[in-house]
């Protein structure tokens, strides 16, 4: 009987034509991290492993990582918020999508991102990094902490957890329904598998949480 699962070990190679792990661990949201140094800079980039990990306090986190040959992820967004303790987490929408991925192109420190992809930016209330302002919401937030990640032997991967707390949210207005916000209405974008993949979102359903 052939095994219904494929199995390995990710020290030992996943043995398929592409790393299938992006792709299983999806969708994703984005993390567009609005950051600023302490001249004043402005900085837009986006993360790919960004997620909340507290209520209350709110926190959410982007991890900057460090691609094999690459740079050190302290360039700009990292650099920034240690520099500065501030950040803002804008929300990606499919009519951002374009402009988003404008973001991710290769610019020299010091460069404003949100010039390059024609993006309006709009004062932050709580931070000084400013957000963009076509975004249906967007996450003021201050650095509780940097977490240098390591594997099972203690060795540094060169990668870093950024945790901050949410310390003021811009939502739109035209995406606020009864009070509520709108998540299928604003369509947000998420990061799926491979090299270009996304996913939007366009509805969604309700599976309320078991009584005891």
């Amino acid at each position: 009987m052939t095994d219904a699962t494929y199995f390995y070990d990710p020290r030992e190679g996943h043995g398929l034509p592409h790393d299938p792990f992006k792709a299983i661990l999806a969708p994703r949201p984005i993390g567009w991290i609005t950051s600023m140094d302490a001249e004043g800079r402005v900085n837009l980039a986006p993360y790919s492993f960004f997620n909340g990990f507290n209520t209350n306090p709110p926190v959410v986190g982007f991890s900057a990582e460090r691609r094999p040959g690459g740079d050190d992820p302290r360039k700009d967004s990292l650099r920034n918020v240690e520099e500065t303790g501030e950040f803002v987490c804008n929300f990606v929408s499919r009519a951002l999508a374009e402009a988003m991925n404008e973001t991710c192109a290769p610019m020299p420190h010091g460069e404003n991102e949100m010039l390059r992809a024609g993006l309006e930016a709009a004062p932050s209330t709580r931070v000084r990094p400013p957000r963009v302002a076509r975004a249906p919401a967007a996450l003021e937030c201050r650095l509780l902490q940097i977490v240098p990640l390591a594997d099972l032997e203690g060795r540094p991967l060169g990668s870093r957890l950024v945790l901050g707390q949410v310390v003021g949210v811009h939502i739109r207005r035209e995406f606020l329904k009864d009070g509520i916000f709108d998540t299928a209405a604003a369509h947000p974008v998420a990061r799926c598998g491979y090299r270009g993949d996304y996913a939007e979102v366009t509805s969604l359903f309700e599976m309320l949480r078991p009584t005891a």
